[in-house]
């Protein structure tokens, strides 16, 4: 229960995000109070030059759903913004050979450790 509290039940950001969107702070102070939730999330973001949505997720361990929600939050408040992700050799949905190998070869590699 307790991490959808932290959105206020939400389940969509109303800003689309991707788990590797590079979230950064603007150094903006929200003019309304936010959760406890959203002061942690806004303090990783100002901790690094950028993180993405899966970093902040992982480390508030929170779903993935709920931090979006949350940055989303930060977003409108204007406290952070989002690049989003750049992919090696063009968008997202083309992938070039050397892309492939590297991806075979992180699979391999989880597979001998697992």
């Amino acid at each position: 229960m307790r991490p959808y509290t932290a959105s206020g039940g939400r389940t969509r950001p109303a800003i689309a995000l991707d788990l590797l969107s590079l979230v950064s702070a603007t150094g903006v102070r929200p003019s309304t109070p936010l959760g406890a939730e959203h002061i942690l999330a806004l303090r990783l973001c100002a901790g690094a030059p950028a993180v993405t949505v899966a970093e902040v997720a992982g480390q508030l361990r929170l779903p993935a759903g709920v931090v979006k929600v949350l940055l989303s939050d930060l977003m409108e408040h204007g406290a952070v913004m989002a690049q989003a992700p750049r992919f090696p050799g063009g968008d997202a949905g083309s992938f070039a050979a050397d892309d492939q190998t590297l991806l075979r070869a992180v699979l391999d590699g989880l597979r001998k450790r697992l």
